[in-house]
């Protein structure tokens, strides 16, 4: 019986043993960065940072991004013993691994893009992969990001969607220890989320210093777990960044507003999670004209 969530080529592929035909696969020749998981079970198997051109017409990477994830055994089919790959935590086979690869591993691991689903870098924190976006911190990919929280989270995507450099938002839950929760479990306020936004934006049109003025300018961060009549710790001010760059240009910030005598009780920490708020959430303000909105859209700080 095949799985609901399976295509009859990825069934006949990662259940039944199968191999996609060269040249004519989703990831072959995909030089976008980003991660590669398990289409089934979601665990995080290769990174387009290990991932090279073979040759042969199928993905193929160094080395996988953790090696617990994957289980390797004897395959003697075809008349030849190769080295099989598969998930250890599906079951699914993945493809094979040589050692005909390049430095530093002399690997190659060759994965039928069937068995795998992409990620991109942008959507890595948003599809809640917020461990892994670390892998890139080195890298140029054109865009940073980071998770605010400052009221009601329709207001702060709504306003952030007019500011200059901002490249996409998405809204969401963070900073609570329940995973996956949903709107309704957050609003009790036992969940220990707070709505928060992950904001994506391009670095040489609007710089984190000037996003953080913005949100500092649009919510009231000395109230502590309260934003206009909406009262509650999931509408706390909170800051969370995603490298230790940002925690810097976030100190500065608040130091240089609290040395003017003004009360911050900003949370601040390392983002750890984001889950993606329901759809219905999404762009609320574009979808709801004239809808609840705590902040003043109608005036853009320029900075």
């Amino acid at each position: 019986m095949k799985p609901n969530n399976l295509t009859a080529e990825q069934y006949s592929i990662f259940k039944e043993n199968g191999t996609e035909p060269p040249f004519n696969n989703a990831y072959w020749n995909n030089k976008e960065h980003g991660i590669y998981v398990d289409i089934v079970s979601g665990d995080v198997l290769f990174s387009s940072l290990d991932k090279f051109d073979s040759g042969t017409g199928w993905p193929s990477f160094t080395k996988p991004v953790n090696n617990n994830a994957i289980i390797t055994c004897s395959d003697p089919s075809h008349g030849m013993i190769r080295t099989e790959v598969r998930s250890k935590n599906s079951d699914g086979h993945l493809g094979h691994v040589f050692a005909d690869g390049p430095a530093p591993t002399g690997l190659r691991y060759c994965i039928n893009s069937a068995s795998l689903r992409f990620i991109p870098v942008k959507k890595i924190i948003e599809e809640g992969y917020s461990d892994y976006i670390y892998l890139f911190e080195n890298t140029p990919i054109g865009f940073e990001q980071i998770i605010i929280g400052g009221g009601c989270f329709w207001g702060v995507e709504a306003y952030f969607k007019k500011v200059k450099g901002i490249l996409d938002t998405t809204v969401g839950y963070s900073g609570g220890t329940i995973k996956n929760p949903d709107y309704t479990m957050v609003c009790t306020g036992t969940t220990g989320h707070a709505e928060t936004v992950l904001i994506t934006f391009n670095p040489d049109i609007v710089n984190l210093e000037r996003i953080l003025k913005h949100f500092f300018s649009i919510h009231n961060p000395g109230t502590l777990n309260r934003q206009g009549p909406d009262i509650g710790t999931q509408y706390r001010s909170a800051l969370y960044y995603i490298n230790d760059s940002q925690k810097i240009t976030i100190d500065t910030i608040i130091q240089q507003i609290t040395s003017r005598g003004a009360i911050v009780t900003t949370e601040v920490a390392k983002a750890i999670n984001f889950f993606k708020a329901e759809e219905y959430h999404q762009d609320y303000l574009d979808k709801n004209p004239g809808g609840y909105c705590h902040i003043n859209l109608n005036k853009i700080y320029q900075f």
